[in-house]
């Protein structure tokens, strides 16, 4: 949902400066769990300012517990192109290209003590869309300008996501391995894996993806308008 109502001065003149800019470049980014997409994108927000990259996450997508279905066992299951609130999300990008301010509340992946901030999206040049499914919704995967996908073996992706829901996010070992069995393996090959082949860079990171880091933020800044003398 977009709100301009109570925004700094300096974002509303920010805004009304972007408007007026030419269409951004939309570069979308996925990869299964654990292929190092949210380490990626931390490098590349690490290069840039606000006003010259935005990028939106479909993590801060994801609908509310009583919703996502459920397996055989009564498992909830997040892994799937329907866990997520499509149509807001592609609302929110709509209005992003149309150069306009997006906010909303953060997820907070169901932890009830945790307060959600406000994220704010500005408008920019260059517009990173990141996320599971982003290269497998139809009236979304059209709108990129560029597509990069994300590989790693499946024993490294297994291993970074028990560390990153065990030991991070607190989970039960057993609870992550069934998961990743039977939710998040069977959703990458069905609806990701496939993607691997139409997009235009395919970054290996079963090591380190220093190179592709520089390439793609290369790439970016190719992209930003001139800076004036």
């Amino acid at each position: 949902m977009v709100y301009k109502k109570n925004l700094p001065e300096s974002l509303l003149l920010q805004h009304s400066t972007i408007l007026h800019m030419n269409a951004p470049f939309l570069i979308g980014i996925t990869g299964g769990s654990g292929s190092g997409k949210s380490t990626f994108i931390q490098h590349l927000r690490e290069r840039f300012t606000e006003q010259e990259l935005c990028i939106i996450s479909m993590d801060e997508y994801y609908l509310p517990r009583d919703q996502q279905k459920e397996d055989d066992k009564g498992e909830k299951n997040y892994d799937l192109p329907k866990s997520f609130d499509k149509k807001r999300f592609r609302d929110d990008l709509e209005q992003l290209v149309a150069g306009k301010i997006v906010i909303k509340e953060e997820y907070t992946f169901n932890n009830a003590a945790a307060k959600p901030k406000l994220l704010t999206y500005l408008p920019a040049p260059v517009i990173i869309v990141e996320g599971l499914f982003v290269l497998h919704y139809k009236k979304i995967a059209p709108m990129f300008n560029l597509k990069i996908f994300i590989y790693a073996k499946e024993n490294l992706k297994v291993i970074r996501r028990i560390y990153r829901d065990q030991v991070e996010r607190g989970y039960p070992i057993d609870d992550v391995l069934y998961k990743y069995q039977h939710h998040v393996l069977p959703s990458y090959e069905r609806y990701i894996l496939p993607y691997k082949e139409e997009a235009d860079i395919v970054i290996n990171n079963n090591a380190r993806f220093d190179a592709g880091i520089e390439v793609v933020a290369a790439f970016v800044k190719s992209k930003l308008p001139p800076v004036a003398p």
